[in-house]
């Protein structure tokens, strides 16, 4: 009987817990997974309340599925999200919707959309984010595609999504692949406040000596501040768990070299395509890489000396400065990475709203922080904002903390530990309030030996020289 008013194809963590997510908000769903254990699994967890099936069988999944059919893909990206579709086209019908909920790259969504749109199938592709707790209680969803197409999907994602003040954190932000685009920049904002994140740690702990109880403090009484978000609550958490074999902190035990999934390196490889400075996220990225060289950072750590020679700093004065520096970098994080949508909704036509965007970030996913109310407020005052450092209630926090980040960045400097997204952040912000930049220097040694011509500031047109002469 077709009567299921929901199909996820992937019955993995994320997969899972939505389902049942959905079920508790009493829709009816059924999920696909090949693998026997996972379907058996879903109807296990599921309560005596819920309408909810598992099965390894497309053509079963198809036929319980109520017209217009809604599927949601979440398998890993690439290659696997082709072959679901390929498995699955000859059992749908005109009309059908498929949403791809995992993280696709925006222009294999692009693709996908154009080929399915030939057959009229409605192709979404939809950013989610707070990871097995999110896609169970209440997750932020980003969701781009054919407009009308969204009212089938609306009601189911509103409820299951996160809520902030009654607010659902889920909103049709536009065409194409719109979705999948929001959820990687979020994703490179999200690279970057976690390393901003762990240069403070790297200062105060190798810096200054703090302990893990200092250090968890620290984090934990700034997240009760006006620098309140999830990533701040988190790392508070982390300085408190115990290694249960060794009985030592278990920060301490974990190896630093860093992994990644490859959004945020996606995030400023398409910012450097569409010319938009994204300094901060590229600062991230490249900390991470350079965390894969342990060899080489063992063996430099003994050639490459540095004493430490800043003036004495006490714990509560450093503490204070810091946390007004990590303000400033963070809402700089944030206007780079809400300054790569804005060009990108023109180059794309997705049609954003970013106050929408903000909007839906306050809730559920990984970088949901206090700061973004500002945003959507000055977003609101000025719904059209190129950058959001142009905000005058923005700029006045900018003006009050850039002392702070000077000074931090100065210490830091003079003890040697690498403050890279901290430096990134007030290089990008001081090249933004520069009227004038040494650019023209530029211009002018790319036409002396490339003959690439310039601009001039007195006259229209472009100009060459012969500069040897």
């Amino acid at each position: 009987m077709s009567n299921y008013e929901f199909g996820i194809v992937g019955l993995g963590v994320m997969g899972r817990n939505l389902l049942l997510n959905m079920a508790d908000h009493h829709f009816s769903v059924v999920g696909l997974d090949l693998d026997a254990e996972k379907a058996s699994t879903l109807e296990k967890e599921a309560s005596s309340g819920h309408l909810i099936k598992g099965t390894t069988s497309p053509e079963e999944f198809v036929t319980l599925l109520k017209k217009p059919r809604a599927i949601m893909l979440l398998v890993p990206a690439g290659k696997p999200v082709d072959l679901v579709i390929e498995s699955i086209m000859p059992l749908l019908e005109e009309g059908d919707i498929i949403v791809d909920g995992g993280n696709s790259f925006f222009t294999d969504t692009d693709r996908r959309v154009a080929e399915l749109t030939e057959k009229n199938i409605h192709y979404f592709g939809m950013g989610i984010s707070g990871g097995e707790k999110g896609a169970r209680f209440g997750p932020s969803m980003m969701p781009g595609g054919h407009r009308e197409s969204y009212e089938r999907l609306r009601p189911i994602f509103e409820a299951v999504s996160a809520k902030v003040n009654g607010e659902p954190c889920v909103a049709y932000l536009g065409r194409g692949s719109a979705g999948n685009y929001v959820k990687m920049v979020h994703n490179g904002i999200e690279y970057a406040i976690m390393a901003l994140i762990s240069e403070t740690y790297d200062l105060l702990h190798r810096g200054f000596g703090f302990k893990d109880d200092k250090l968890q403090e620290v984090f934990e009484s700034w997240n009760n501040s006006d620098l309140q978000s999830f990533l701040m609550e988190i790392t508070s958490e982390i300085f408190k768990k115990e290694d249960k074999t060794t009985g030592r902190r278990l920060i301490n035990l974990i190896s630093d070299v860093a992994r990644a999934k490859g959004t945020g390196k996606w995030t400023a490889q398409n910012a450097m395509n569409i010319q938009v400075p994204v300094p901060s996220i590229d600062a991230a990225v490249t900390m991470r890489d350079i965390s894969k060289y342990k060899m080489e950072r063992m063996a430099a750590s003994k050639a490459l000396i540095w004493k430490d020679n800043t003036e004495n700093v006490g714990e509560t004065e450093i503490v204070s400065i810091l946390k007004d520096a990590f303000y400033f970098a963070m809402l700089t994080v944030y206007a780079q990475g809400m300054s790569q949508l804005f060009v990108a909704s023109k180059e794309y036509d997705y049609g954003l709203n970013l106050e929408e965007v903000v909007k839906i970030w306050r809730g559920g996913c990984i970088i949901r922080a206090a700061c973004l109310d500002d945003f959507m407020h000055a977003y609101r005052r000025t719904p059209n904002s190129s950058n959001l450092l142009l905000d005058k209630q923005i700029a006045s926090i900018m003006q009050k903390n850039q002392s702070a980040i000077r000074s931090t960045i100065k210490i830091a400097v003079d003890k040697g530990i690498p403050l890279a997204v901290f430096m990134s952040s007030l290089s990008y912000f001081d090249a933004l309030r520069s009227e004038t930049l040494p650019t023209n220097l530029i211009q002018a040694q790319r036409d002396y030996f490339g003959a690439h011509l310039y601009e001039r500031i007195d006259m229209e047109g472009f100009f060459h020289t012969n500069w040897d002469e």
